[in-house]
Parts: C-alpha cells; sequence; structure tokens
C-alpha cells in the first residue's frame, strides 16, 4: 500500500472548503442534546466545560494538522501502516473504519428516532431508513466533489432556522445560570468530556486532508470551522440554560427541539415539525462523509471497489435498523460511539505525533527522503 496517495487534479478540492466540510459533519444530531448531557455532569456551569471543550478541540487540530504536515500526501491509513507496519498498521486503519460505521449508524437512527417522536409515531424504521439511505447512495454515487458541494449548499441553507430562536433568546431569565462557579473542576472535566459526540467528526481530516489543493492554506478554515460549531454549541446551550428552567432541562431529552416547538404562527402551529423535517439537510452531509469515509478506507486498505463497500454497507445499515427501533437501543448505540470515539479521536493523536517525529527523525538519520 502506497503512504502517500496520488491523485487527479479532478478529485482535489480548494482548501476553502475545508470550513464547509468540518462544519457540516460536527453540526448533527449531537448539537440537539449537548445541552442536556452537560448541565447533568456540571450543572449551570455547563457553558465552561462547553469553553474546556472547544479550547481541547483546537489543541486536537493542531494536533492532527503537524502529524499530516510531516509527509507529502498522506492519510491515516498510510500514515498507520508507515508507522506501525502493513500487518498492525491496517488492524488501526481498521478502527477507524468500524468508528466510521459505528458513527454512521448512530446519526442515522438518532435521526429516525426523532422524525418517528415528532412527525411519523407509526412509521417503521425501515422504510425511513431505506429513504435515507438512498439519498447517501445517491450522494455518494458522485464522488468526493459532489459531496463537497452538498456540505456547502446544505451548511448556507440550513442556517436559517436559527433565526426562529430569537424569540426565545428575548425570553432569557438570567437567574437560571445562578449561583455560578459552584461546580468543581471534576465536573467542569467531566461536561467537557460528555461534549466528544457533538464535537466528533472532524477526524475525517485525517482521510480528506490528501485530496486538498492548497495545503498551506488549510489550517485557517479548519480553525474557523471548529470555532463556528464551538461558538454555536455555546450559544445554544446557554439559550437553553436562559430559557428552560433547570428541572424542565432534565426532563427533555432533545432540548434544543423544545426551543423551536415554542415558535407559531397563524398559519404554522408546530415549528418544529419544520425544523425536524429540515434538519435531515443537516444531517445528510454528516451521513455522506462518514459513509464516504468506511468505502475510502476499505478501498485503501483492502481494495475493495467503493461502490461494493457502498452497496453492502447500505443492506447492512438499512437491516440493523430494524433492530433499533427504541429508545435505549438508540441510546446505547449512542454512548458506545462517545467512549469509542473519546480515545480514538481526542486521545490517540497524541499518541501517534510523538512517534511521528521519531519516524521521520530515524529516516532522516538514515539518509533516506522523507516527507518534505
Amino acid at each position: 500500500m502506497d503512504i502517500n496517495l496520488k491523485l487527479k487534479k479532478n478529485l482535489q478540492i480548494r482548501a476553502f472548503y475545508l470550513f464547509f466540510i468540518i462544519s457540516s459533519i460536527q453540526i448533527g444530531v449531537g448539537i440537539m442534546g449537548t445541552s442536556r448531557i452537560v448541565y447533568l455532569e456540571a450543572l449551570q456551569d455547563a457553558w465552561i466545560s462547553i469553553l474546556i471543550a472547544s479550547i481541547y478541540l483546537f489543541i486536537v487540530i493542531i494536533v492532527m494538522l503537524s502529524i499530516l504536515k510531516q509527509y507529502d500526501n498522506a492519510d491515516i491509513f498510510g500514515i498507520q501502516v508507515d508507522i506501525f507496519g502493513n500487518w498492525f498498521g491496517k488492524l488501526l486503519g481498521s478502527i477507524y473504519i468500524i468508528h466510521f460505521a459505528i458513527t454512521f449508524f448512530s446519526v442515522l437512527i438518532t435521526y429516525l428516532e426523532i422524525v418517528r417522536i415528532y412527525i411519523f409515531p407509526t412509521l417503521n424504521n425501515v422504510t425511513l431508513g431505506s429513504l435515507v439511505l438512498m439519498l447517501v447512495l445517491y450522494g455518494l454515487l458522485g464522488g468526493i466533489r459532489v459531496i463537497v458541494g452538498v456540505c456547502t449548499l446544505f451548511f448556507i441553507f440550513t442556517h436559517w432556522i436559527l433565526l426562529l430562536l430569537i424569540q426565545p433568546a428575548l425570553q432569557i431569565d438570567v437567574t437560571h445560570f445562578q449561583p455560578m462557579f459552584v461546580a468543581s473542576l471534576t465536573d467542569l472535566l467531566s461536561g467537557a468530556k460528555a461534549t466528544s459526540y457533538t464535537f466528533i467528526g472532524f477526524e475525517i481530516l485525517f482521510l480528506i486532508y490528501p485530496f486538498i489543493l492548497n495545503k498551506k492554506k488549510a489550517r485557517g478554515p479548519i480553525l474557523l470551522a471548529a470555532g463556528w460549531t464551538s461558538f454555536l454549541t455555546l450559544a445554544l446551550t446557554i439559550l437553553v440554560f436562559g430559557y428552560f428552567s433547570l428541572e424542565q432541562i432534565e426532563r427533555r431529552e432533545w432540548t434544543l427541539l423544545g426551543l423551536f416547538k415554542i415558535q407559531n404562527l397563524t398559519f404554522i402551529e408546530r415549528f418544529d415539525y419544520i425544523v425536524v423535517a429540515t434538519w435531515m439537510m443537516i444531517i445528510i452531509p454528516n451521513l455522506l462523509l462518514l459513509m464516504w469515509g468506511i468505502t475510502h478506507g476499505m478501498k485503501r486498505l483492502y481494495r475493495v471497489p467503493q461502490k461494493v463497500t457502498l452497496y453492502i454497507s447500505s443492506i447492512v445499515f438499512l437491516i440493523a435498523c430494524f433492530f433499533f427501533d427504541e429508545h435505549h437501543r438508540v441510546t446505547m448505540v449512542t454512548d458506545f460511539a462517545a467512549k469509542y470515539g473519546f480515545w480514538l479521536v481526542y486521545v490517540y493523536p497524541f499518541v501517534l505525533l510523538p512517534l511521528v517525529l521519531i519516524k521521520r527523525r530515524m529516516k532522516k538519520k538514515k539518509g533516506v527522503k522523507y516527507a518534505k
């Protein structure tokens, strides 16, 4: 397996689009319930936990970029094979593919559950899941540029729903944040860890970086995207805490959707119907990028054609939807994705970076042309 990818120019994208890629994959179903999850750990000081998590997110991204810059045009699969050898490197690469698959499935079944609760309570998972997976199939068959285009357009066309939060923002009760600074450091860190599923997804950078045409300009859009998702998560959490009482937050599974539910006009009584339907445009980029990560990984590691992986994966996910139609099972998958992803996404890069630097130094000493 080649360490560095050799790509045709028509498959490459400009660094500017990394903003939409990273933002699109981070904003998904996780942000709907972040406020409640963090609150259970840090109470009314949960906003501090989100600030801590945001700072750590920036550090992880910088570490990831430092790893990628040690090579000419390598992704995580090639880097791991170079560091750990062919057999163990491919094993670690398979762990990344499994991670993308679990995250994909957690996003899919969570959204299906929300649709069934808010709009179609009698609709079964297989029917709705097949409709969503058909959109994913159609997008994936178009290639990486189509996926990036979907991320860009859907990012632009979905942010209008933030305007619906003006009314609850005007009704914030600041007493809900009092008393402040009562959570211990342990609670704040636990709250920061609880946001791991919300911010997860930016690890797609390890795969898509070789496709960037002007890599020197990549850092800005990536950090800007992370900054936007961090700001959005923080702002929405403050809005939820300010509008709902702490007792109401404990009782609501998806606190963010509760804010949209209070909106009403003479001709539209339930805005949450519109928001849930629009949210499909938010999770489709999630699913496209995650499925692309699965198919691209199988092609890189085991030379399985991407179409074959796409069709087989879609069938497996569709069948699995039938067995995960109850809330406790959906929660189980989401919790597992968060715990599994925490170590792989937020911890593993710090282990990999020194190994990459040591490998590079050893190669330089041996006089082997390496990286730059």
